[in-house]
């Protein structure tokens, strides 16, 4: 048997739970060196907008697990109806023809939802597959239509669409390139939409804009029109730091993508179903999307569902080439599972039942408020965000914009603070996110920034202490 005591600085009770799996599990997004010297966190139970861990800490969660499980923890509905699906129909496929009431109701339900003239869904488990669906769907479509040589796809430096082959070529973020020998040929990359940090000196948020839709254009007439086939964004980019695009970016950008008959991808795996107040992020900035993808907040995380969303134009190709290839060759063994898809009918009915959107467009403005006071704080240089969905970098010195050397781990020294203080938070290099479940109070919104501000003191005093 390996031996996990090579890696391992700190040492655990070898039948602890933090011993066993620092034997045994590869962590997914994880420094697998920092691990093997501070060890995981286990957590144990959960309930509402908090969590425990196997020492009976409790911590309010802050990032909605990874920016998903929008109702919260320990639904008892959502339980009861996974518990009678799998009784009723424990597994069922859609290959080859087959159908379930399930799917066929959720699919319904996600073509009436959808800010976009939609017609069909393709189901899948995780973000990643629903963004490589969306690429090969936009490769078979243009080989169906007469337009072999249009296949690249555009996506934004600090994007984040998944981790797969194609959507991590997708993805603009280096960690997820590095030593992969991503991304793929047919994959470019345009500017960030981060005017705080991607702004030249002296130049207004209104010709940063200007200038950062003119390189895109720059690039799609570099490439040749003909080749690109489409452009993916999140409405607010997630993992890349919160990013919100400036107010005319989006019309600006569709604008140049409709000149050149280009597809606009709409990656509403972290925005979708209610995170900016309203439904879709789309609407909340401003898209009028060709597809879109969904996944996370779909089923509040209670089981792993993803979605492509498309409209009937492009079903029509779809169609039409299964007639000369014999089927349309993709999908999954669970495409549809009908446990899945079971439950997120039922958290979708149970968002509507709650009016949960209206809800996180009632308490945006305190939310927003209260990030907004971390401006002042010595260490915060920019606050961003909209509706639950936060962040805010740190840097070494506000007036410079200057950013904290790599190896000080500024921003992991503040997420370790606020987990000290009971409080879940991501650190995204030195910006820290903040994405709670979407039922959090009036009460627990202060709670969040109260425990942010203990944590931010906390960082002072360690940054204070660090060497010139």
């Amino acid at each position: 048997m390996t031996q996990y005591h090579q890696y391992l600085d700190n040492e655990f009770a070898a039948d602890s739970l933090e011993a066993r799996d620092l034997r045994h599990l590869l962590h997914p997004t994880t420094n697998l060196a920092d691990l093997h010297k501070t060890g995981p966190t286990v957590h144990v139970r959960a309930e509402g907008a908090y969590m425990w861990d196997n020492h009976g800490k409790q911590y309010l969660e802050g990032m909605a697990g990874l920016w998903c499980t929008a109702l919260g923890y320990g639904v008892e509905e959502l339980a009861q109806v996974a518990e009678k699906a799998l009784r009723e129909l424990s597994y069922s496929q859609l290959f080859a023809g087959f159908t379930h009431e399930a799917s066929i109701r959720l699919a319904e339900m996600l073509v009436e939802m959808v800010p976009f003239d939609a017609s069909r869904v393709f189901f899948g488990l995780s973000g990643s597959d629903a963004n490589d669906t969306q690429i090969k769907i936009q490769w078979l479509y243009n080989n169906t239509i007469g337009k072999p040589e249009k296949k690249k796809i555009i996506s934004r430096q600090k994007g984040y669409h998944g981790v797969t082959l194609g959507a991590g070529s997708l993805t603009g973020l280096a960690p997820f390139h590095a030593d992969f020998d991503l991304p793929l040929p047919q994959f470019r990359h345009t500017a960030s939409p981060h005017f705080y940090r991607e702004g030249l000196p002296g130049e207004t948020e209104s010709e940063f804009t200007d200038r950062i839709v003119r390189e895109l254009e720059e690039l799609i007439l570099e490439e040749g029109p003909e080749t690109v086939a489409a452009f993916v964004a999140e409405p607010i980019m997630g993992a890349g730091g919160v990013i919100v695009p400036p107010e005319t970016y989006y019309t600006k950008v569709q604008a140049v993508l409709n000149q050149y008959d280009i597809h606009f991808i709409a990656d509403e795996v972290i925005c979708g179903f209610g995170r900016t107040g309203n439904a879709f992020g789309c609407e909340t900035m401003n898209i009028n999307p060709t597809t879109m993808s969904i996944a996370k907040a779909l089923s509040s995380a209670y089981l792993p569902i993803s979605g492509v969303i498309i409209p009937e134009f492009i079903y029509a190709a779809l169609h039409e080439a299964s007639k000369k290839n014999g089927t349309f060759g993709h999908g999954f063994t669970y495409s549809g599972h009908p446990v899945c898809t079971a439950v997120a009918v039922r958290n979708l009915e149970l968002m509507e039942e709650m009016k949960l959107f209206d809800h996180v467009a009632q308490l945006t403005p305190e939310f927003e408020g209260r990030l907004a006071q971390l401006n002042s704080h010595p260490l915060v240089g920019e606050t961003r965000g909209r509706g639950f969905i936060g962040a805010f970098e740190l840097v070494h010195d506000k007036e410079r914009k200057t950013p904290f050397k790599a190896t000080d781990g500024v921003g992991v020294q503040c997420m370790k603070a606020c987990a000290d203080h009971g409080l879940i938070l991501r650190s995204l290099g030195d910006t820290l996110a903040i994405c709670p479940p979407l039922i959090l109070t009036s009460n627990q919104i202060h709670e969040l920034f109260d425990k942010v501000e203990l944590a931010l003191a906390d960082t002072l005093n360690y940054v204070k202490a660090l060497p010139n």
